[in-house]
């Protein structure tokens, strides 16, 4: 069997030229401070050597990781799907790409969940996550800190949905319809605090006593399905539930179903974010549209411009929820 011809490496690309490993890299970072002889050389022998530098050597070698480095917490969180997307498509357009670590998961690994992005040089940035004491912010990249949080991270750019506001929405919308017993199942701090904050809001203006059931630390559809329950217990009254995301939302929907419950005959569901989920055909969730996806290409252009201009002062950005009415919304059975 004929073995296959061994991969060209910079050093064979330095012999080949007649120069240093490290004049090689200068060329291959675009530094302009080699000369055009060299240059040519070096570029020649690449060529002829079919060379493809690894990302990973030509980074340790002082460039750029052409990376974005996104740290969420929670991988099945729904929040992130589109919000990622929209970042890859604004990054993905200036050659930039992305790679995301959970906090969560490997906390086990190390204590700061940047090291690992800074080590290995990466363009900028994303904390989609409560920002924490430990973590070691770089004041040398961009950093946008995306989603409303509890710690502010100064310096940093912040682009965020306004979490008051769409809960007061999906709350109002309940109450026109006729709903007085509207039950809140929320999460804990940051966007969660916020979306706890617009029900009450709306709720106390229209003369009616919120009821919140903060289940924690996670926001899953199995902590949505023990907070209905709870819900359910303690407020067998009501007709109508704002929850926390879409996925507290499902968890809320197969409690409803358990306790024998018609949605949205008997109870009217609203969810949070008009996740890919909500959406189906099986769900038909009204929900609060977060704008996840402009949310990910606003963070990408903040991204882009601080690259452009490193001195301008930090922004922020707050985009407006929308409601989308679909099936699991009706008007109660019987106004108490």
């Amino acid at each position: 069997m004929a073995q296959r011809s061994r991969r060209a490496t910079i050093y064979d690309v330095a012999q080949a030229a007649g120069v240093s490993k490290s004049l090689v890299s200068l060329v291959l970072r675009g530094s302009p401070n080699v000369s055009q002889a060299r240059r040519t050389a070096v570029l020649a022998a690449i060529e002829a050597l079919d060379y493809r530098p690894s990302q990973a050597a030509a980074t340790l070698a002082g460039g750029t990781s052409q990376t974005v480095g996104v740290v969420i917490d929670d991988y099945t969180n729904l929040w992130f799907v589109e919000l990622l997307r929209g970042l890859q498509e604004g990054l993905g357009e200036a050659g930039l790409r992305i790679a995301v670590s959970d906090r969560t998961l490997n906390a086990h690994v190390q204590a700061d969940p940047l090291e690992g992005f800074l080590s290995t040089r990466v363009e900028a940035l994303v904390v989609a996550t409560e920002p924490t004491e430990t973590m070691r912010y770089p004041n040398q990249i961009p950093l946008v800190v995306a989603g409303n949080r509890q710690r502010q991270v100064p310096g940093s750019d912040l682009a965020a949905s306004d979490d008051a506001l769409g809960a007061r929405l999906a709350t109002e919308y309940l109450i026109a319809l006729g709903h007085r017993h509207i039950g809140h199942i929320s999460g804990g701090d940051g966007p969660s605090a916020l979306r706890r904050q617009g029900y009450t809001q709306a709720m106390l203006a229209a003369g009616y006593e919120p009821h919140v059931i903060t289940v924690m630390p996670q926001t899953t559809e199995e902590h949505g399905y023990r907070g209905a329950q709870r819900l359910f217990e303690e407020h067998p009254e009501s007709t109508a539930v704002l929850a926390g995301n879409d996925s507290m939302a499902m968890g809320t929907l197969a409690a409803a179903r358990d306790r024998g419950l018609s949605v949205p005959q008997d109870l009217s569901v609203i969810g949070y974010d008009n996740s890919p989920l909500s959406g189906t055909h099986l769900l038909r969730l009204t929900t609060v549209d977060s704008r996840n996806r402009d949310l990910g290409l606003q963070v990408a252009e903040q991204i882009l411009s601080k690259l452009a201009e490193p001195d301008r002062a930090a922004q922020v950005i707050q985009l407006e929820p929308r409601l989308i009415e679909r099936g699991s919304c009706h008007t109660p059975r019987t106004t108490l």
